[in-house]
């Protein structure tokens, strides 16, 4: 099964301020879609795209607030992969035309299992 690092979710307090700063300094190129809460910044270069999602109120920002996110086309079935070596990722969440699942790796990082790469297709 493909498996791809191509986008990493920060949490911001301020998701415009987080926007702008990455526009302005390194070249992102913000992408929005009408309903979704997450604004995608991608880097007119290639590499790993940048998505902006709303901190909540009780998450601490910094360090701690860096999810990498695995590009699958089938989640559940990569889930369930997973689970079989003994990694168990959480439950299936539905989005805006996508699927994903959290877990953490063994220093306690976030780190989610993604088709929003393949929606729409």
């Amino acid at each position: 099964m493909a498996l791809r690092l191509n986008r990493i979710v920060l949490y911001a307090r301020n998701v415009a301020g987080i926007v702008d700063f990455y526009e302005r300094h390194f070249g992102f190129e913000a992408h929005r879609q009408e309903g979704d809460r997450i604004v995608e910044l991608i880097c007119p270069n290639g590499g790993a795209n940048l998505l902006i999602h709303q901190a909540g109120k009780a998450q601490k920002v910094g360090q701690s607030a860096v999810k990498l996110v695995l590009d699958v086309e089938d989640v559940e079935a990569f889930r369930e992969a997973c689970a079989k070596n003994g990694l168990n990722f959480g439950p299936l969440h539905q989005a805006d035309g996508y699927v994903f699942a959290n877990a953490r790796d063994p220093n306690g990082n976030s780190i989610s299992i993604s088709s929003r790469a393949y929606r729409g297709k």
